[in-house]
């Protein structure tokens, strides 16, 4: 499995608990496309939100946050990491 960051942009004034919510949508059906998202952090200001996960593919990410209503803007493969 490789190791993806993506960022969703347009989210400004997100709460803690919007964001909550929103990861917890994509936790409900990551198994269906063999991904998991290990963690989504949030600029609430500038309305940017990152979430790293590991998954088959960036297509994978992207199907799904598109199924918990939330497509991504970017999806970005991170293989190194120190």
């Amino acid at each position: 499995m490789s190791r993806f960051m993506d960022v969703h942009h347009g989210m400004t004034g997100i709460t803690a608990d919007q964001l909550k919510q929103a990861h917890q949508a994509d936790l409900d059906i990551e198994k269906d496309e063999g991904v998991h998202f290990e963690k989504a952090w949030a600029d609430p200001e500038s309305g940017t939100i990152y979430c790293l996960s590991e998954a088959p593919s960036a297509e994978a990410v992207q199907r799904v946050h598109e199924r918990a209503g939330h497509p991504a803007d970017e999806v970005h493969a991170v293989p190194l990491a120190v």
